[in-house]
């Protein structure tokens, strides 16, 4: 077996993930609609669509993971180089056939490589994660869901720094993920070999579904997703209409980011020392407290809100950390450690599902309402831009608590 990789190449492989995440859900549709007039019903759409893909896909990538055995290592490295020529394509490539055909075919292959990769690594953690005693599984998540959030805040940054020295800011944050991907996958090089499955592929969906404890916690990561899935889809919408502070929109990233990298830290340990339930509920609420407040604000309020993108960034942090790491550790605790690829395909697509569905609702709603994203906008659409924005999330939040307190969970 090859010596693992240590946990820093952990966060660096977690931030090449995270760059092309939730940050395509931030910066396609807008680039989209701004430089190609693709309507943001007709993206949210396509964005739906591709997830309906992965009802069948990520579930799909699961089982094929569980049985390339020594293969492993070069279908990682396959799927690495198909995610960042997918980004080059998406930002980097005027469309060669009509935009929203094209959007939609970089993202085909920018998804399902992202959705393999995130399986692959994330069933590869269960493992590494028991090697490292106890507390190891959150441990690890600290140390990925940090580099994930590193990621994430670098993807959300890097077009608006680019923007003063390049004219094509996108295609220049398109070869810095290029860039990155080569990095990522020398770092974890030697990391893939750690199972080898047979050719059964170890305990299936079936076997993971029947687990009570597992099947919760899998609805647990599907509402809990719902609400940031909705901010992200509509964050740069609101800085730059709602709040009329156009420039603004890569900063706050940043700080919401940055913001949930330095706590990721702190929740894991404090999960570990007082126990993980009431320190993902004390998160919970704050996240409701941030986004409550979002909803008063108006043109110009670009100093609360960047509290407010400190508040609920330090609270994603702990969603980001710690429901993970219960996840795989159940898997562990339930004997399903081998069928972890199968497990993750399905918290995959619990996670991507609520932002396509976030997409497809969301995006039409603001244009029946009479919104533009070109401006200048009614004050119809700006109210209902700002219910959807924050108070929405609040109420899908208190959802998630209230499932939360009702979930068994058994404290180290």
């Amino acid at each position: 077996m090859s010596r693992a990789a240590p946990l820093p190449a952990y966060a660096l492989f977690a931030a090449m993930l995270a760059s092309a995440g939730l940050p395509i859900y931030i910066h396609a549709p807008k680039v989209y609609a701004d430089e190609f007039g693709v309507s943001l019903a007709a993206l949210g759409a396509v964005l739906f669509g591709l997830r309906l893909i992965d009802l069948v896909q990520d579930p799909g990538l699961g089982w094929l993971a569980a049985r390339l055995g020594r293969w492993r290592g070069t279908a990682v490295v396959l799927g690495v180089a198909i995610l960042g020529a997918a980004m080059l394509g998406l930002f980097a490539v005027r469309p060669p056939v009509a935009p929203l055909w094209w959007f939609a075919l970089m993202l085909v292959a920018l998804f399902s490589a992202y959705s393999f990769l995130t399986i692959v690594f994330y069933s590869r953690g269960v493992e590494r994660a028991a090697a490292l005693g106890p507390g190891g599984h959150l441990r690890l998540a600290g140390w990925r869901e940090g580099g994930a959030l590193a990621g994430v805040s670098l993807a959300a940054l890097a077009p608006a720094a680019l923007a003063p020295a390049m004219t094509t800011p996108y295609a220049g944050f398109a070869l810095g993920f290029a860039v990155l991907c080569l990095a990522a996958v020398l770092a974890m090089r030697g990391d893939w070999a750690g199972r080898v499955a047979g050719p059964e592929g170890g305990p299936g969906f079936a076997a993971v579904l029947a687990d009570p404890l597992a099947r919760r916690l899998l609805l647990l990561a599907l509402v809990n997703a719902a609400p940031l899935a909705v901010t992200a889809t509509l964050f740069l919408f609101f800085v730059e209409s709602r709040l009329a502070a156009p420039g603004w929109e890569g900063p706050l990233l940043l700080l919401f980011f940055v913001a949930a990298g330095i706590a990721a830290p702190i929740w894991s340990r404090a999960a570990r020392t007082w126990g993980a339930r009431p320190v993902l509920l004390a998160a919970m609420a704050l996240s409701i407290a941030a986004f409550g407040w979002a909803a008063l604000l108006g043109p110009g309020d670009v100093l609360p809100f960047a509290v407010i993108c400190l508040a609920s960034g330090a609270a994603l942090g702990a969603d980001m950390v710690i429901l993970p790491a219960l996840f795989a550790r159940r898997l562990a605790e339930a004997g399903l450690g081998a069928g972890a690829d199968q497990g993750f395909g399905l918290w995959a697509f619990a996670s991507k599902f609520t932002l396509a569905f976030a997409a497809v609702t969301l995006l039409p709603v603001l244009e029946r309402a009479g919104f533009s994203s070109a401006g200048p906008n009614p004050e119809a659409a700006l109210v209902t831009l700002g219910a959807l924005y924050a108070l929405l999330p609040c109420a899908l939040k208190l959802v998630a608590a209230a499932l939360l307190a009702a979930t068994p969970i058994r404290e180290d």
